[in-house]
């Protein structure tokens, strides 16, 4: 059986747009050209990879099987590519780099003087909440991931520890928690609270102190956006907690913020997945990291 790179990448294009139209763009042609490629694939294998229901695809058993190959065979592929082109040093490249929307702007630093150390890698950025991000990077479609810790597959994955930063109470001003000099879990019980989505490394990490701590959470919203978050805060439709870097960007609006005792910190760190080594652009973003983290 010999299946080109070309046709596994458009299998996966497909699976990711579920719709043939959209996919066929994406791989730069035409609908009936992926179709007969498809087509071809499903005729080498004996198997159906897909069902078609009203434009949209979805993957048989078979299928499933198929992606999850598919996935690790295009991984390997990238890294083989990514070693034969840089035997000489790394002078070209591509890394695919995921990064929690929160972070985007902590680490703009660290990007600029990996692009100015290596102009011939070239950057792909992909927004994952901190469980997508390591989702993607178990089935290889990433090479290495900023995120929060702790991770959920902390077996199956490696972490170097970039930096770490408070995380404050966030308060409209006025609130009756507005006059203590710090919050502890119990102080929230009788308010909402506004909490990231449940994807968000964060989120998880405030679930578990509350519960630690025995308190459980009037979770009244959730959202992906810090500063809708804030929004929601400042309407005073709830109270949460936000990383110091996010609380130091509203310091303008009419929020208060307060520390936790205990005090709680948001630990940022670049993982990685490891059962497959780092392609060489990855592993020039990693100890770029840990000289910019021993200075």
């Amino acid at each position: 059986m010999n299946i080109p790179i070309k046709t596994l990448q458009c299998f996966l294009t497909l699976v990711e747009t579920e719709n043939f139209t959209r996919a066929a763009q994406k791989c730069f042609i035409t609908q009936p050209t992926l179709s007969k490629i498809i087509q071809r694939l499903e005729e080498s294998l004996g198997e159906t990879l897909l069902i078609r229901n009203n434009q949209k695809v979805e993957l048989t058993q078979a299928g499933q099987l198929f992606e999850h190959s598919a996935r690790e065979i295009l991984g390997q592929w990238h890294r083989l590519q990514e070693d034969m082109s840089n035997l000489s040093g790394l002078k070209s490249g591509r890394l695919r780099l995921g990064v929690c929307p929160m972070m985007s702007s902590l680490i703009i630093g660290l990007l600029t003087s990996y692009r100015k150390r290596y102009p011939g890698v070239e950057l792909h950025m992909y927004e994952y909440g901190g469980f997508g991000c390591e989702q993607a990077l178990l089935n290889n479609s990433l090479d290495i991931a900023f995120t929060a810790l702790p991770t959920t597959h902390e077996t199956e994955l490696v972490n170097q520890p970039l930096t770490k930063y408070p995380l404050l109470a966030c308060l409209p001003e006025g609130h009756p928690l507005a006059e203590k000099d710090h919050l502890k879990w119990q102080d929230f019980q009788p308010y909402p609270f506004i909490l990231y989505n449940e994807d968000f490394s964060l989120a998880k990490l405030i679930n578990r102190l509350s519960r630690k701590a025995g308190v459980q959470l009037n979770i009244a919203f959730r959202s992906g956006q810090w500063d809708f978050l804030a929004a929601m805060v400042e309407a005073d439709m709830g109270v949460a907690i936000l990383p110091e870097p996010i609380c130091n960007r509203l310091s303008t609006s009419k929020l208060v913020f307060k520390p936790m005792q205990p005090a709680m910190t948001w630990d940022l760190a670049l993982i990685w997945r490891q059962s497959l080594p780092l392609t060489p652009a990855a592993k020039a973003l990693l100890e770029l990291s840990k000289q910019k983290t021993e200075r």
